[in-house]
């Protein structure tokens, strides 16, 4: 296999970016019945590119990208056990380089960023029926911490 380089995303990077959001939005859409129709974008990827609170990070082999994540140092609760965390999302790897660990290598070089931001908490958002990215967390310690419930009135 040909090596893989984790570095942060640039504002090039932002046409493949839009196409792998719109791939976690395919993947989201099955588990998600809240998602409006049509089309529709998560992320504002140029300021998560350019701002000093985020990391975007993208995985790339053969000068292709591959995968992609973010974390954002957020303020917590004011009744949470730290000041800060760092929230993880947009964590995409293209379908023929699954199974290989490669968000894993992405979630790890996130820590380290938080690590290098006084973060010592990570938590992260997955849909309940979404059970590989479930796994895939777990493997890297993550554990359920607080179920959202909705309902439509």
């Amino acid at each position: 296999m040909t090596p893989i380089t984790i570095r942060p995303a640039t504002l090039i990077d932002i046409p493949t970016l839009e196409l792998f959001e719109q791939g976690v939005i395919s993947a989201e859409r099955p588990v998600a019945d809240n998602l409006r129709s049509g089309d529709i974008t998560y992320y504002d990827l140029a300021a998560l590119i350019t701002s000093d609170e985020c990391q975007l990070l993208v995985a790339e082999t053969s000068s292709k990208l591959i995968a992609s994540g973010y974390i954002k140092v957020k303020p917590s609760p004011a009744h949470h056990k730290y000041t800060n965390h760092g929230y993880i999302g947009f964590i995409y790897v293209e379908p023929e380089f699954r199974g290989q660990g490669i968000s894993q290598q992405v979630i790890k070089a996130l820590f380290d960023w938080a690590k290098q931001q006084g973060i010592t908490e990570v938590l992260l958002d997955v849909y309940n029926d979404n059970a590989p990215a479930i796994k895939a967390y777990e493997k890297l310690g993550f554990k359920k911490s607080l179920v959202q419930m909705r309902v439509e009135v």
